[in-house]
């Protein structure tokens, strides 16, 4: 409330302490005013009513606003919980003199409720207020000779009516700054959110005119080319040396169409993903794996059976999509210890299986909450899975562990999963 001297962290002396509420400076000098209007008033009327301590009550007025000016301004006082509540007793060691010198002190109780309550932790706080409320009655009763429960009246309601307004405020700044904290993170949120959209997206568009580059234009190119070597063979079987200009032509266009094969094909690897550019599917499993256990501390083991085969860039970008997918669940969600990976490859088909040792999950919930709150966890696995015409398995529950499992029949892979050129 004063000067917001305590609001630094305390000193090691102590356990630190969270600092006070941060009062408006409208507030902070409101107090500062009435402070200096109350002893004003003191001192004020100890010299018009010529009262023989004037001299003392003006001096010690003097002492108090003082104190109470230059206190929070010391290093000391900044620094430390402990010195911030010797200023406070030799201040309030201050009031209680001036308050044996004249009645009109008591009021000066009512800003020293605020400062008490703002400075201190709340218990100490309240027997502070309590104490200083105590020594504002017997106080008044004494420069009045008698005591009579009205005397009591007015400090009780005067610290009771700051108490609540203190904690009220406290408890609505809290919230405030909890909304506040919660707008942030929320914003933040939004923001990592667009990102990965953005990032989504690209990878998507990337990964569709890969795929339609190689259906179409590779295709294309490699059927012309093998048209014109069977041309080429025709003419050179039905013409003698030298070729003739038919034959010099055609093998220019199949030169030509070669080398925009090749650059059709170098588009396809420059659109799929990195973990595959100039790799093989097992390849990139491998370093998905490995990257994944030094990074999270999770031990992900790769498994390869059966023999090697050329997929194709569709189904490699698929599986090592599914499998980045089921990893990062892993990883986010079931507190695993332990994942393997196991692709297996024989003649006609190949199998990804991911399982993992976590805490497992009900299917039926998470299907639900892809459907009802916009996941893309297991339905875009699924949509990948259905793109190829594989089937993919999840074998879950709760505390026994997840089974991802990608069983794709070659010979019944859609267009999208064709061969490379």
């Amino acid at each position: 409330m004063t000067h917001g001297a305590s609001s630094e962290p305390p000193d090691s002396a102590g356990p630190p302490q969270p600092g006070p509420t941060p009062v408006p400076v409208l507030l902070r000098w409101g107090l500062h005013l009435l402070v200096a209007a109350l002893l004003l008033l003191a001192a004020g009327r100890s010299v018009i009513d010529h009262d023989t301590a004037a001299p003392w009550v003006v001096g010690l007025a003097a002492l108090v606003g003082a104190g109470y000016a230059v206190g929070p301004r010391l290093p000391g006082v900044a620094r430390s919980s402990r010195t911030a509540v010797t200023w406070l007793a030799l201040l309030l060691a201050a009031w209680i003199a001036l308050l044996a010198l004249t009645p009109d002190a008591i009021y000066l109780a009512f800003p020293w409720f605020f400062l008490l309550l703002h400075l201190l932790p709340r218990s100490l706080g309240l027997a502070a207020v309590a104490f200083t409320t105590a020594v504002a009655i017997a106080g008044f009763a004494w420069h009045q000779q008698t005591f009579t429960p009205a005397m009591a009246i007015g400090p009780i309601i005067g610290a009771s009516v700051v108490i609540a307004t203190v904690f009220g405020y406290q408890a609505l700044h809290a919230e405030s700054e909890q909304r506040r904290r919660l707008i942030v993170e929320l914003d933040r949120t939004r923001t990592e959110l667009a990102a990965a959209e953005r990032r989504a997206g690209v990878l998507q568009e990337r990964e569709r005119l890969a795929r339609e580059i190689h259906d179409t234009l590779a295709q294309g190119f490699s059927s012309i080319q093998l048209l014109l070597q069977a041309a080429t063979r025709t003419l050179d079987a039905a013409e003698p040396s030298p070729p003739s200009r038919a034959s010099v032509l055609i093998e220019q266009a199949r030169q030509t169409a070669k080398d925009n094969l090749a650059e059709a094909r170098r588009f396809v690897r420059a659109l799929s993903p990195r973990d595959l550019d100039e790799s093989t599917l097992p390849a990139a499993l491998q370093r998905l794996c490995a990257t994944t256990s030094s990074r999270t501390g999770i031990e992900v083991t790769f498994h390869q059976q059966g023999p090697s085969l050329s997929l194709g860039t569709p189904i490699d970008v698929a599986l090592l999509r599914i499998a980045q997918g089921a990893i990062g669940n892993t990883v986010q969600h079931s507190g695993a210890t332990r994942a393997d990976v196991t692709l297996t490859a024989m003649d006609t088909a190949v199998t990804l299986d991911i399982v993992d040792n976590g805490s497992g999950f009900d299917p039926s919930a998470a299907d639900a909450d892809d459907l009802g709150t916009g996941g893309f966890g297991l339905r875009s696995m699924r949509s990948r899975a259905a793109e190829l015409g594989a089937l993919l398995t999840v074998e879950t529950r709760l505390g026994h562990g997840t089974a991802v499992s990608v069983h794709l029949e070659l010979a019944s892979a859609t267009p999208a999963g064709g061969q490379p050129s």
